[in-house]
């Protein structure tokens, strides 16, 4: 039983760092590499990741500079990003491309923070299914290895405790995110 505690322990620090992830994408105002993350720049024949062909770099609150390894690789690196669902505009001077963050507005600031919360909710979703996975494990020990009444409890105890503690986490990273949306 302590093996299936374990396995659902992992599983629910998966959801948490899989929440966090997307939470470095959600774009806030502010600039961050991690909105770059799941930018695809088609060189040379094959999708690669742009931290792959190009070095990224915040040297302002509002600005992402990215630095191209080869100068072939710049006007890839601008079409990837205009193609993309960023809504940014890059600017080139011929050896880095710079993009500045606008400031949002209100409007897509409840936008982003709905999304945050839809997000939060996934991720406790995925919590309780994992709940409700390893306690049904447990039941099916119970009847294969004849665990006690005793140790069937312990056990789902523990489960509802670890569960209780990954959504107050997930609770309180939507939290610190929304309120980061919501920043002027």
């Amino acid at each position: 039983m302590d093996k299936l505690i374990a396995e659902a322990k992992k599983r629910m620090k998966k959801v948490v760092e899989k929440l966090e992830q997307e939470y470095a994408t959600v774009r806030t105002g502010r600039a961050s590499p991690a909105l770059l993350d799941r930018l695809r720049v088609e060189y040379y024949g094959s999708e690669l990741p742009l931290n792959q062909v190009a070095t990224v770099g915040i040297p302002e609150a509002r600005l992402i500079m990215i630095t191209p390894w080869d100068k072939g690789a710049l006007r890839p690196i601008e079409k990837a990003i205009l193609t993309s669902d960023l809504n940014l505009t890059p600017s080139s001077d011929g050896n880095v491309i710079r993009l500045e963050i606008p400031s949002l507005t209100e409007e897509r600031r409840k936008e982003l923070q709905k999304l945050v919360g839809q997000m939060a909710e996934d991720s406790r979703i995925a919590t309780r299914n994992i709940r409700r996975d390893t306690n049904s494990n447990i039941d099916k020990m119970e009847k294969s290895e004849g665990l006690s009444e005793d140790e069937v409890a312990r056990g789902k105890k523990e489960v509802q405790e670890l569960t209780d503690d990954t959504i107050k986490n997930i609770d309180q990273i939507a939290e610190v995110k929304a309120e980061e949306v919501m920043e002027v």
